[in-house]
């Protein structure tokens, strides 16, 4: 499978070729009534709909049926029909920072889980800004909570890009008393996306405690392609991050016990957050960038 190149520019979290693919995604939320699949609730908000709402210049990845081609006669500039759409959601993003978020692929050493929660969590505030939705930042380690604010439009895409750039994994998840604010800033009904490796049970109990609190959570859990395939030979020296203990093993010799308990706890995590009613997804560092949220928004096979 293909791997997702690496941004080219830090001023540019999302690979253009993904942000291309990003345009048939739908940022919708689950309806509240429980039933499967996803719902939306009356707003004002622009974007593809049926009522006019403004035009705005073309952005690639457009789809050329939105653009206005009378007014691009008189012009001889391309832009694009915005209406107004139903939508019915603020957006939170927690991205775990800690330590363990620095892990990469000896194949691939500039792709980090890091660096693919920032690319995700960049990819779904695009997603809310061209629906015109809100969307608020909550990065989580270094024993600290950051907070960007809930807001909308390009010049809050911009505070929590810039936020994301700056981002450096480190440490451990805080303890309890610091996540509070965390509950004044994602109120009730909001749409929490999760983007870590859950390795931290803190993290899963946080996500567990916003589902009970009436806040829409949805995870993706990032891992590495050696956790997936464990390709190790002979003997290797394995180092947890986080806590720096380290062991010696043989790679040939404890593949399959690896193999088979991490899956077992991978179902186990995903029978324990279904039972919350939190729909959760994974991500491995060489699949297409997209792919998770298609699995979440678009109900692809996971």
């Amino acid at each position: 499978m293909a791997q997702p190149p690496a941004p080219a520019s830090p001023r540019d979290l999302i690979p253009p070729e993904v942000r291309a693919r990003l345009k048939d995604i739908p940022l919708l939320a689950r309806q509240a009534a429980g039933v499967h699949g996803f719902g939306l609730h009356r707003s004002h908000n622009r974007g593809a709909g049926l009522e006019f709402a403004q035009y705005r210049a073309y952005e690639p990845g457009d789809e050329l049926r939105q653009v206005d081609w009378k007014l691009y006669a008189r012009s001889d500039r391309f832009f694009v029909r915005e209406s107004e759409r139903d939508s019915p959601l603020d957006l939170w993003l927690l991205v775990d920072a800690s330590a363990s978020m620095t892990q990469q692929d000896r194949a691939r050493p500039h792709w980090s889980r890091m660096d693919a929660a920032k690319a995700l969590a960049a990819c779904l505030v695009e997603l809310a800004l061209r629906q015109g939705d809100r969307f608020g930042l909550a990065m989580i380690g270094g024993g600290e909570l950051r907070v960007v604010g809930i807001g909308a439009g390009p010049r809050q895409r911009d505070r929590c890009m810039l936020a994301l750039q700056e981002l450096q994994a480190a440490g451990t998840w805080p303890d309890e008393a610091k996540l509070r604010p965390l509950w004044e800033h994602a109120g009730a009904r909001t749409l929490v996306v999760s983007l870590g490796d859950s390795f931290d049970d803190a993290a899963v109990i946080l996500a567990e405690r916003l589902a009970a609190a009436r806040r829409e959570v949805l995870s993706v859990q990032i891992l590495t392609v050696e956790e997936r395939d464990f390709p190790f030979r002979g003997g290797h020296r394995f180092r947890d991050p986080e806590s720096g203990e380290e062991l010696l093993g043989d790679g040939d010799g404890i593949r399959d016990g690896f193999i088979a308990r991490f899956a077992a706890a991978r179902a186990a995590l995903a029978k324990r957050l279904a039972a919350s009613g939190i729909r959760h997804v994974e991500y491995v560092l060489d699949e297409p960038l997209d792919l998770p949220l298609r699995r979440l928004f678009l109900g692809k096979p996971a």
